[in-house]
């Protein structure tokens, strides 16, 4: 994955109804390694990292990049928003797409919290670089994250074998 381009960045806050998006901090550190080191959230990731390696490789400062938000909730970071672009991506459908991921620390599931960050996340993005398509890759046995691609308008282009799975490959087409 690559990034978005030509964006400024950061962008302003971003405020929802209850969350914030941002770009990351050095506070953010701990919740990065507790997402990344979850079993629950790498269910259908391939598997968590093992923690004390996280531990010793995490930056200070987790990456700032165009694209990266974090979302944060009553002024704690909740989870993360990833648009990057998919130049290396498996599948020609979203080869040079923008690619919409994200993760939440798993007493953040259940609330709405994800469909109102990445519909932040994706109106910012329509803002920046309109006219672009986004897609999103997720296992087909994750029933949440297929629900929540459905919610946000994605649409199927096609089911695939990988990393010993059926992966789901949706379409959003450009905001018009």
């Amino acid at each position: 994955m690559s990034d978005l381009g030509h964006v400024a960045w950061p962008p302003e806050l971003i405020r929802t109804e209850r969350l914030v998006l941002r770009e990351p901090e050095a506070r953010d550190r701990t919740t990065f390694v507790e997402l990344l080191a979850s079993p629950e959230v790498h269910t259908y990731l391939g598997g968590p990292r093992p923690r004390d390696e996280l531990e010793r490789e995490m930056p200070e400062v987790p990456e700032r990049w165009p694209g990266s938000f974090v979302v944060e909730l009553d002024g704690a970071m909740i989870g993360q928003i990833l648009l990057r672009r998919a130049a290396g991506h498996r599948r020609p459908a979203a080869v040079g797409k923008a690619d919409l991921g994200y993760l939440f620390l798993p007493r953040a599931w259940g609330h709405g919290y994800a469909a109102e960050a990445c519909a932040a996340a994706l109106d910012w993005f329509d803002g920046v670089l309109p006219g672009e398509p986004v897609v999103l890759t997720t296992q087909s046995a994750n029933v949440g994250s297929m629900r929540l691609a459905a919610k946000l308008g994605f649409t199927e282009v096609e089911r695939f074998q990988a990393w010993d799975a059926e992966q789901w490959l949706g379409l959003r087409p450009a905001a018009m």
